[in-house]
């Protein structure tokens, strides 16, 4: 029997000598178009030559299919599209996304760091090859001698990842164990193997094929509001909404959707039941919100419940089911949820959900007035290790029918992706939340500013980022608050306030109206390092300046002329430059935001 070891051993030979100290270069770089690739069984064995897959490339992209040509019906775990040698240095720099969006990886390939604190593998419990790394979607392998970009472009029914040892990767795409019967085929998902210099320009790339693959759902402008989650919680009232709607009305005009964010509904799974903790009728509440002027806008997981909710009792058949056909506790094979768990996950293949799903958002659109939807826990949209009412389905496409329902209820509304799987969601979403929850302290700002940065390629490409809300009270600096406001900014994405606006000083407040409205237009950083990003727009260029460390630093960018320079925060024009400006002692955990006009004189 062909076993994995057996072609892995064939690929030694093409090794090349001392891979792992000398820095690579392109033609130092086994291509993926001679290493082989194969398909694994559901009982871990290497599929019979009757399952044959064939690659097709053309130029970077690779298109491939699997066809069963023998008689007999064959259960196909994964498929390794290559597996290929490489030449990186254990201390090359290391980037990958993740299946679920709190999930990223950086560091080095000999140790990767879990960006976010919820992995996939740690917290959502996917499988993981024992000594390897494991991402999904996106690989990034970085050093002097050059860059790899590996990334599949397409996700329309398996989810494809790579799995990264010491001296090679895998790209495999995760079938489930689904039947493919003799003479039938599946078209895979496309794959995107680069090398390069410029990380911008490749992931440039990559996101103008994925909208290829995926046409994106679009909206005008990044969204701005005030969300009540992060002063008020699951405890959320009536009157602290309305209380905060009035201040915006007064003040904050530009914060124009009114989040209300969880603690309305009266169990996890009916959002058409008011909760009595809320105080109101919540459909009062957003009327008011539109007779003042601004866009309601709601917070709902669609795809889970809680086990003392109506729809779970009235309707078992419509969850995720165990193998004996019963409803899968979450728990049981990832996360359990964050609050009255373990939760239940809706079967998007299931007609009926379907229905449920559109009649819930068509309500909550046409009768509730609601034009924005923040829809969280969508990863259990697409719950591994459970079965659907479609046996053919994968659970990409479960989420995927699922989340087709939501857009035919909500009509012309802003839909809002958080803690959803990455890549299952393309063309699906009009934002897509980038980052942790946010928390007023100075890790929670550091951590969730290097991971929405780090996303910064797709805002306005794929989607409009959400790098969460913008906090602006708390027992920190000022320095600390000006990082977390230039680091929300550097994004392009969305802005929503998340304090109680009654309570905050008039001097923050200017903070939020000079960040209103954004700009719409990503920071572009060189490397990871996440230190000096650039963003131009048609008035000027906008450059970001990060001192992440506990010392101060000296920061330096470049000019492209004569340039007068102007620090955003504090309105004072710095001077006109030309060819580099140096910023000396940028104090520790602090950044400066400054805006560039050409010409020797220019005036604010």
């Amino acid at each position: 029997m062909l076993t994995r070891r057996t072609l892995l051993t064939a690929l030694s030979g093409l090794m090349l000598q001392g891979a792992n100290t000398t820095p690579p270069t392109q033609e130092a770089l086994l291509s993926p178009q001679t290493s082989p690739g194969w398909a694994i069984l559901a009982d871990g064995s290497i599929a019979p030559q009757t399952v044959e897959l064939t690659r097709t490339w053309k130029g970077p992209r690779c298109r491939s299919q699997l066809r069963n040509t023998g008689d007999r019906p064959v259960h196909v775990k994964s498929v390794v599209l290559f597996a290929l040698p490489h030449a990186f240095p254990q201390n090359a720099r290391f980037y990958g996304e993740g299946f679920q969006m709190l999930s990223q990886t950086g560091g080095t390939l000999f140790k990767p760091e879990a960006l976010g604190g919820y992995t996939d593998v740690g917290h959502y419990k996917l499988p993981q090859p024992k000594g390897a790394t494991t991402v999904y979607g996106l690989l990034l392998l970085e050093d002097d001698g050059g860059l790899i970009l590996s990334a599949f472009t397409s996700c329309h029914r398996f989810s494809g990842r790579f799995d990264v040892y010491s001296d090679h990767l895998d790209a495999v795409l995760d079938t489930e164990g689904l039947e493919l019967g003799p003479g039938e085929s599946w078209d895979l998902e496309e794959l995107l193997f680069q090398y390069g210099t410029g990380r911008v320009a490749l992931l440039e790339g990559l996101a103008e094929r994925i909208c290829h693959n995926h046409p994106p759902l679009r909206f005008p402008s990044p969204p701005t509001g005030w969300c009540s989650w992060y002063c008020f919680g699951p405890g959320v009232t009536d009157q602290q909404v309305l209380d905060n709607l009035e201040v915006s009305a007064r003040e904050l005009p530009g914060l124009k959707y009114i989040q209300i964010d969880d603690g309305y509904q009266r169990a996890m799974g009916d959002w058409l039941e008011t909760g009595a903790a809320f105080g109101g009728d919540i459909r009062g509440v957003l009327k008011r919100i539109k007779e003042r002027g601004f866009e309601p806008a709601i917070w709902v997981a669609p795809f889970i419940a809680e086990a003392n909710s109506h729809l779970f009792h009235e309707h078992p058949d419509w969850f995720i089911q165990d193998v004996q056909g019963a409803p899968l506790p979450s728990d049981k094979v990832t996360f359990g949820g964050w609050r009255n768990g373990p939760w239940y996950a809706l079967d998007g293949t299931h007609p009926e959900v379907q229905r449920h799903l559109e009649q819930v958002f068509r309500t909550m659109h046409q009768e509730w007035g609601c034009t924005y939807f923040k829809l969280d826990a969508n990863f259990w949209g697409a719950m591994h290790g459970g079965r659907f009412h479609d046996p053919k389905a994968t659970r990409v496409e479960a989420y995927r029918r699922g989340m087709q329902a939501v857009l035919r209820g909500a009509g012309k509304s802003f839909i809002l992706g958080c803690n959803h799987p990455i890549w299952p969601s393309f063309g699906l979403i009009h934002g897509s939340r980038s980052s942790n929850d946010i928390s007023r302290d100075w890790n929670a700002f550091a951590h969730t500013a290097r991971e929405n940065l780090s996303r910064n390629w797709q805002n306005g490409k794929l989607w409009w980022n959400d790098p969460d809300c913008l906090l602006l009270t708390g027992d920190l600096t000022e320095e600390a608050f000006r990082f977390h406001a230039t680091a929300l900014c550097a994004t392009g994405g969305m802005l929503l306030s998340g304090d109680d606006l009654t309570r905050l000083s008039p001097e923050r407040r200017g903070i939020l109206r000079k960040l209103l409205p954004p700009s719409g237009h990503a920071a572009q950083f060189g490397d990871d390092t996440l230190t000096y990003g650039v963003s131009r727009t048609k008035h000027g260029t906008l450059v970001f300046l990060f001192n992440w460390s506990e010392q101060p630093q000296t920061s330096y960018f470049n000019l492209s002329g004569q340039e007068t320079i102007f620090d955003m925060w504090t309105g004072k024009i710095l001077g006109s430059h030309e060819l580099s400006q140096i910023v000396k002692g940028m104090p520790p955990h602090s950044a400066q935001f400054l805006f560039l006009a050409s010409g020797p004189n220019v005036h604010s």
